[in-house]
């Protein structure tokens, strides 16, 4: 496989791997857009995570979260920026969105 420079490109990726849900990062939740589903940080677990660093511009800083939910039935991607433009969360949401260990 290829390496995956863009944030398309990894989104593009795991799309083809069942990833289909769009999820917004709320302070205590992940929120999936359009079907009103809230998931709480022991609803979901992070499979994988992509950091992108901005080379000029602390702006262009990502991370990209691969997120499957067993007790939903739910695969999908949450885009969210780090460091200095990050939201502010819980501290349970913070753990729960760390990668596990399987």
């Amino acid at each position: 496989m290829e390496p995956m420079d863009t944030v398309s490109e990894v989104i593009a990726h795991l799309r083809d791997k069942g990833y289909t849900a769009d999820f917004n990062l709320k302070e205590s939740y992940l929120e999936c857009t359009g079907d009103y589903l809230k998931l709480h940080p022991n609803e979901f677990i992070i499979d994988k995570h992509y950091r992108f660093e901005g080379t000029s511009d602390p702006g262009d800083e990502a991370i990209v979260y691969a997120i499957s939910s067993a007790q939903h039935g739910i695969k999908g991607i949450l885009v969210n920026s780090y460091g200095v433009y990050s939201d502010p969360l819980t501290d349970e949401m913070v753990e729960a969105l760390k990668e596990k260990e399987v």
